[in-house]
This record gives structure tokens, sequence and C-alpha cells, in this order.
């Protein structure tokens, strides 16, 4: 069963209603290039709202590990996704068991070294034009799938409901990230298009083996 990670909110409608669909995890973009940026004031004041069993997931592009460290901190964050250049060395200054790596995958060799980062989990997206993600594109399935097996993997990139249902059955990933493909505009959310790809991961996730869970709560 694949979970579903609702990223870049930045108010506190769409959240309490990608909750309300079922959603495991929420992200929030604390990379000031985004587009669907938010300050950490107004991020907390949004998690501070949300059941105790939504995961909150702060992501970061190139920060310092001293600012991670403290955003974390101040909203409460239970998982931090590096979604820039950082490097396994630097990923070994955070609690591993806290981190989720953005990876982008263009050729089989991005797989192995991949595979190199100590995280709780890996997560497939597709760079383009020098942007770190929410790029609409989408990911290298294939490569994916292969990369699927051998780590915790969550898929992200330019998902909605014309390509979810392939993606989960190509790749089988442990959890979707679902964030331009839902939006009326960045950082607004589309509460039709949430609800009608949330019905299709219901869906697949009734003919698909269990796995274990990547947004759990300690």
């Amino acid at each position: 069963m694949a979970q579903v990670k609702v990223c870049g909110i930045t108010n506190e409608e769409d959240a309490l209603y990608a909750v309300k669909l079922g959603a495991a995890a929420l992200g929030f973009i604390f990379y000031s290039g985004s587009p669907r940026y938010i300050e950490p004031l107004a991020a907390r004041e949004i998690m501070q709202k949300l059941p105790p069993h939504i995961t909150k997931v702060g992501v970061f592009v190139n920060e310092s590990a001293a600012e991670i460290k403290s955003v974390m901190k101040y909203c409460g964050l239970d998982f931090i996704q590096l979604h820039g250049d950082e490097t396994a060395a630097f990923c070994r200054r955070l609690p591993a068991k806290k981190i989720i790596k953005a990876v982008s995958l263009k050729e089989i060799d991005d797989v192995e070294n991949a595979c190199e980062y100590k995280v709780a989990a890996l997560l497939a997206d597709s760079r383009h034009a020098g942007l770190y993600g929410g790029t609409g594109m989408a990911a290298d399935w294939e490569l994916a799938q292969k990369l699927s097996v051998q780590k915790p993997l969550i898929l992200s990139g330019g998902l909605n409901q014309k390509n979810i249902r392939q993606a989960m059955e190509t790749v089988a990933p442990r959890a979707v990230d679902i964030n331009s493909g839902v939006e009326i505009s960045p950082g607004r959310k589309d509460p039709d298009k949430m609800a009608r790809l949330m019905r299709i991961v219901e869906k697949v996730n009734i003919a698909t083996t269990s796995k274990e869970k990547i947004f759990t709560k300690e």
C-alpha cells in the first residue's frame, strides 16, 4: 500500500483537505527559490492545526545543517527532505532516520550512486533547467523501479490523475509525492484534482501487496 505525501503546502485550507482525503504526510518547502516557499512561522501555524497522526516534512535545498536543525526544532518536523545537491557526507551530519533524500535518475549509474545515501528513504524526482523539483515533469519510472527494490522509495515528478495509476503499477513505490499535478497555481491546490487522484490511489492500493510504511510517527 503506497502512502501519499502532498507537498508544497502553503495554506491551512489545502493542508486540512489533504488530510481529510487521506494523505499520510504534508510537505512544506523552506527553499526561498521555490514558488511554493513558506516561512517557518507560517508553516508552524498550519502544522499546529494538523491531527497528531500526520507526518510533517520540511523540504530544504542546499541549506546548512545548522539552519535545517533549527527549523526542524522550531516547526516540530518529523522528516527533513533534502532536495538539493547534498552529499552522502552532508547527510551524515543529520539524523539518518529523519532524512528523505531526493535524487534525479537519468542513467543506471544514478541508481547505484543513490544507494550510497544512508537515509530513511529516497525520493525519485525530475530536475529540469536547474530547478530543484516542482517541474511537473515525470521521473524515469524504469530507473525508479530498479531503485525501489533496493531502498525505501517515494515517487515524485509530475504525478497527476492521468498517470498516477501507471506510475504506481510500474514503480511500486512505498509512497507517492503529489505537488504540481493537483494545483490551480503554484502553492494553491485544486480540491477536485486532489480528490480524484486520491480515489485512484485507493483503488490501486486495494490490489497492491502491503509494504512497510515510510511515514510513521514515533
